[in-house]
């Protein structure tokens, strides 16, 4: 498949990917359904991050520690049991999403993960934290794949980079403001507790207004008019997977070299970024001497600056494409910033300022987001009608990274502990990880589908 080949539509549209798309022809107005898609998609995705991040925050707070007393190995285990679950669960959550419908699944993801996060405020011990935090990851396991398979049918692929880039936009601004906002919430209406229930009430409601927004097609909403269906395209194999087509589904994950290298770069990647939202927090509290709330706002500038990294992302990886083809548009975006983001993290030990350690992560969080449309781009371009449970089995991969982070720093941080180089081997495996993830997104090819994508 020749480059200009690789970047044309699967639509059913005459125009190509180097073209921008026209809508209807003849002063014909169109429905714009599918802003209100990407828009409450966005609010799921800040719910998702709000919950999962807050937890990094609370486990550092004296409300916490003053209530349910842990050592630094079982809030390490709590924090990683999230994303081992996690982890464990997207393929199967992926999965049935493709098979009974997307709308119908993610709506119930939503309840559960936001009854669980105000459970998690009800537990006084470290193994019920464990067991909501373990919970929590089997729900919100299903979230991204099934928001990708939505968002898939809803968008063009000219246009999927800078959809992506929105709906993670709307993660990390729950992930930014979880920090900074929990410790206020923690201050001001009663303690951890109070605030966790207050999050799951806010994850309710907004899985109401998912179920009244979202239909899994165009075609089944009663809002979206013929011409935004035609200008949006049916997508090529839509048909919902069979049971019989499990086994051929993972075993062409299995045999897939470029989801492989997905995968890798994803745990990769997610070793280095993790560290960001579990253990910096207490980092800069207990290696710097920041008070709680000074450095939830240092924490809330470093994930705020990926924000920013998701819409340039968006915008890169489109514009790659578009220039250098499908199959190096996709990997060039994650290579250069995995790559930008690995030297940052090398200079953090040689740096005393506490500014300047948060200046380098804040570049390692805009580095990961700048990549991480291309990464989801990528899923939807092999995926085919399996685009759910082929975005679980890459997640999956990643998120077994972030477990691995959450436990591996306080082990490393004891291996240092003698002649104090503890967190410097944090920063050195964090860089590695990175470096390790650049190389692997070189061997990606986006132009080969999946054989059950097919």
């Amino acid at each position: 498949m020749t480059g200009d080949e690789s970047t044309k539509s699967p639509y059913t549209t005459p125009a190509g990917a180097g073209s921008s798309p026209e809508p209807p022809l003849g002063g014909a107005v169109m429905s714009t359904i599918r802003y209100r898609i990407v828009a409450v998609s966005v609010l799921m995705a800040f719910s998702l991050y709000l919950d999962r991040v807050c937890l990094g925050e609370i486990v550092k707070s004296n409300s916490f520690n003053n209530d349910v007393p842990l050592s630094k190995e079982q809030i390490g285990a709590i924090l990683g049991s999230f994303f081992f679950t996690y982890a464990l669960f997207q393929v199967p959550a992926g999965w049935i999403s493709d098979r009974f419908g997307a709308r119908k699944m993610l709506t119930g993801y939503i309840l559960a993960w936001s009854a669980l996060t105000a459970m998690t405020g009800f537990m006084t011990t470290a193994s019920g934290l464990l067991l909501t935090r373990l919970g929590c990851g089997i729900a919100q396991a299903g979230a991204y794949p099934t928001s990708n398979a939505i968002l898939r049918r809803w968008t063009r692929l000219e246009q999927r980079g800078v959809a992506n880039s929105l709906i993670s936009f709307g993660g990390r601004l729950g992930g930014t403001l979880a920090p900074f906002l929990t410790t206020v919430l923690i201050l001001y209406i009663g303690g951890w507790r109070e605030t966790l229930w207050l999050y799951g009430v806010v994850g309710i409601l907004i899985a109401i207004g998912y179920r009244w927004t979202v239909r899994d097609r165009p075609s089944e909403h009663p809002e979206c008019d013929a011409a935004e269906q035609d200008f949006i395209g049916p997508p090529t194999d839509d048909r919902r997977p069979e049971v019989r087509d499990i086994l051929t589904m993972l075993g062409a994950c299995c045999t897939s070299r470029s989801l492989w290298l997905n995968s890798l770069s994803q745990f990769s990647i997610n070793i280095g970024w993790a560290f960001l939202i579990t253990w910096l927090p207490t980092y800069l509290k207990e290696e710097k001497g920041l008070s709680e709330t000074r450095g939830a706002v240092m924490v809330t500038i470093v994930l705020a600056t990926g924000m920013l990294g998701q819409l340039i992302g968006g915008w890169a990886t489109d514009r790659s494409v578009k220039r250098f083809g499908l199959r190096r548009g996709r990997v060039l975006p994650i290579t250069v910033a995995c790559t930008i983001a690995g030297i940052s993290y090398l200079c953090c030990p040689f740096i005393d300022s506490v500014w300047g350690i948060v200046a380098c992560c804040a570049i390692v969080s805009l580095m990961t987001d700048v990549g991480n449309p291309s990464v989801w781009g990528f899923m939807q371009d092999v995926g085919g009608r399996n685009t759910g449970a082929i975005f679980g089995w890459a997640n999956m991969w990643g998120n077994f990274g972030a477990s691995v982070s959450a436990i591996m720093v306080p082990k490393l941080l004891n291996y240092g502990a003698e002649d104090g180089s503890g967190q410097t081997l944090v920063f050195i495996v964090c860089a590695s990880a990175f470096f390790v993830a650049a190389i692997a997104a070189l061997g990606m090819d986006a132009t080969k589908r999946l054989k059950a994508a097919q």
